[in-house]
């Protein structure tokens, strides 16, 4: 399936496959394209993957479609404000149990979690501070029904929390593999060091599709793979051709990278490319004056 062939419509659902349809939530934007995609697996015990934002309408079309069938799970592949928080209604209106890897405090690196406490903050990707949860999802839990089963892959990267699920030889990737973009990595929150792992562990599944968490289905879901791995290998050379001549801010090296997207972005693209330095800088490549910050000035380490 092209992105031209994908064409849902909000509130709508849209047959995938047997047993998997998806209902697109009334959110498009910049930052979630088309909007988000709910994902309702299952015909008399349906497990609501990624409920969604917070919308009445939104959950109104999720309980339409879901009709006389029941929902047995809701599972949340990460607490982004356009993916978990309409899960707490859900769970009231149905009963059903949340489920996930934890907060947006878990998962977090050590170095991530030092970074947050010294005041860096998040970057506007939203995340969903109020998320809670029923039953704690950790990596290779299974979660099944008798017409379904789910195996829960510890993804992080994009956040902490962050989790893909493995449905037979399809994998719902949530927003670490989507066809329309890369991945937003965002510090504290997004660690570019767990996010290149998790890219590797996910060759390791021998998928047919991969549905994300927005855009189209992912139909060579290894060549994606591979394009986003190339992708952050690619922007890396660029930060460190950028700093041979000297250095620079996250700000200065955002400027001479980044020279062709809307300034509505520019702040994604700093936070971007703060990613990749505190990657560098934790594989001992450059060095930060005074300290490791988004406010710091970076140089390369120079070879003994």
């Amino acid at each position: 399936m092209t992105p031209h062939d994908f064409t849902p419509i909000a509130g709508e659902p849209y047959e995938l496959e047997d047993r998997l349809r998806l209902i697109l939530a009334p959110n498009p934007s910049p930052m979630t394209y088309l909007g988000t995609n709910t994902y309702l697996l299952g015909h008399r015990q349906i497990a609501v993957i990624d409920p969604g934002p917070e919308s009445d309408a939104h959950l109104a079309a999720i309980l339409a479609a879901v009709g006389d069938a029941s929902v047995s799970h809701i599972i949340v592949t990460h607490s982004h404000v356009d993916h978990s928080p309409l899960a707490k209604r859900l769970s009231q209106a149905t009963g059903a149990k949340i489920h996930a890897f934890g907060t947006h405090l878990e998962g977090r690196s050590p170095i991530m979690a030092k970074l947050a406490a010294s005041g860096l903050a998040g970057g506007g990707e939203g995340i969903d501070a109020a998320f809670s949860l029923d039953v704690h999802l950790a990596d290779g839990d299974r979660v099944e029904t008798d017409e379904w089963c789910l195996t829960a892959v510890h993804t992080p990267g994009h956040i902490g929390n962050h989790l893909s699920l493995i449905w037979n030889n399809a994998v719902f990737t949530g927003d670490h593999v989507m066809g329309w973009a890369s991945s937003l990595v965002s510090p504290p929150d997004g660690d570019l060091t767990d996010f290149m792992r998790s890219c590797e562990k996910l060759k390791g599944i021998n998928a047919r599709i991969y549905y994300a968490g927005h855009g189209a289905p992912i139909t060579q879901p290894r060549a994606r793979l591979d394009w986003l791995i190339a992708h952050r290998l690619d922007r890396e050379a660029q930060i460190l051709k950028a700093l041979v001549l000297r250095a620079k801010s996250p700000m200065d090296l955002t400027l001479e990278i980044y020279t062709d997207i809307p300034q509505t972005l520019m702040p994604a693209a700093l936070r971007n490319v703060f990613a990749h330095l505190v990657d560098l800088h934790q594989r001992g490549q450059i060095q930060a004056d005074p300290d490791l910050s988004i406010d710091a000035i970076f140089n390369l380490l120079q070879e003994k």
